[in-house]
């Protein structure tokens, strides 16, 4: 059953938590086999789900030990229609692998969450094609019967929210957030960026978030930014009213761009103290963001790192 979808904790303004780069982390670090980056794919067994609950585990610990918040971000990136037919799954097996996904976050609440920690489950949605690249890109009515069934899982099965991971265009946004809406859940929406700060597609962080918030009534309860270093878009953010939109920041570990990274052999897991510095100081612009994570190449260190540094920043 769902606890936080109608009082999500975090729009509070305190500081809550996510986790990392999950699919690099249990590539690179775990040596599991992941194919197409699908961490889903790892529910199919006993030895899959204690690896992905290993994972969560770690990371809410450090919520735990520093009295923040925690978002738990279902393993499910992957788990829409088109990736399951290239893993062999029947739409059936899929909706069951989504529900699968959120019982998993479900039974780790319960063990983990304290008064200090709240842990708010979110349902992860993933862009339709790559997370670097839009390829063709949808019609807004498109991306809402793409993305509504698996949405409609998270709902049945309790999430609190749907987070939609790694955004490359306005018009998939659009679509998630309208399907979210008909399964009458909260609906965040994290959008990637290149190191010019704009979207793959050439819009700008503004224009996207005014263009989402415009064809959806403000329907999402705030924005982030993902699967990009700070310094890729520290320089677009200001004081215009847009950016009272964006609240959460996933980035990456590297300051490479999506192109060098998609040729890389071996992880960059960057430098963990110098992005926990990096957030401290937006943090220290933008204090009314207050959900933090990682993203490519992160893992338990970076968000240890991150969390100093911004609780000392508060």
């Amino acid at each position: 059953m769902a606890k936080y979808r109608h009082h999500l904790p975090q729009l509070n303004g305190n500081l809550f938590l996510t986790d990392a780069g999950i699919e690099t982390t249990l590539i690179f670090h775990e040596g599991l086999d992941l194919p197409y980056f699908a961490a889903f794919h790892l529910l199919k067994d006993e030895e899959g789900r204690q690896a992905l609950k290993k994972y969560f585990r770690r990371h809410a610990a450090i919520a735990r030990e520093n009295g923040t918040g925690f978002i738990l971000e279902s393993a499910t990136w992957r788990a829409s229609a088109d990736w399951g037919d290239k893993l062999g799954y029947s739409a059936q097996e899929l909706d069951a692998a989504n529900h699968k996904a959120i019982d998993l976050l479900h039974e780790l609440r319960e063990e983990l969450e304290t008064d200090r920690s709240p842990m708010v489950i979110s349902g992860c949605v993933g862009p339709r094609g790559d997370g670097y690249d839009p390829g063709k890109v949808m019609s807004p009515e498109e991306a809402e019967a793409y993305h509504g069934r698996q949405i409609r899982v998270f709902a049945e099965a309790g999430a609190d929210l749907v987070t939609a991971i790694t955004m490359t265009n306005t018009n998939e946004a659009i679509g998630v957030t309208r399907a979210a809406r008909a399964a009458d859940m909260p609906v965040v929406i994290s959008f990637t960026v290149e190191t010019d700060g704009r979207l793959p597609t050439g819009e700008s962080l503004k224009e996207a978030i005014e263009a989402v918030d415009r064809a959806t009534g403000r329907r999402p309860a705030y924005f982030m930014i993902n699967c990009a270093h700070p310094t890729h878009f520290e320089s677009v953010l200001n004081g215009e009213s847009w950016m009272q939109r964006l609240r959460g920041i996933r980035a990456n570990a590297s300051k490479r761009s999506h192109a060098e990274l998609d040729e890389a052999e071996e992880l960059d897991d960057g430098d963990p103290v110098e992005l926990g510095a990096q957030y401290r100081d937006l943090r220290r612009r933008f204090g009314h963001i207050n959900v933090l994570g990682g993203c490519c190449g992160t893992d338990h260190r970076h968000i240890e790192q991150i969390c100093g540094a911004c609780r000392q920043a508060a």
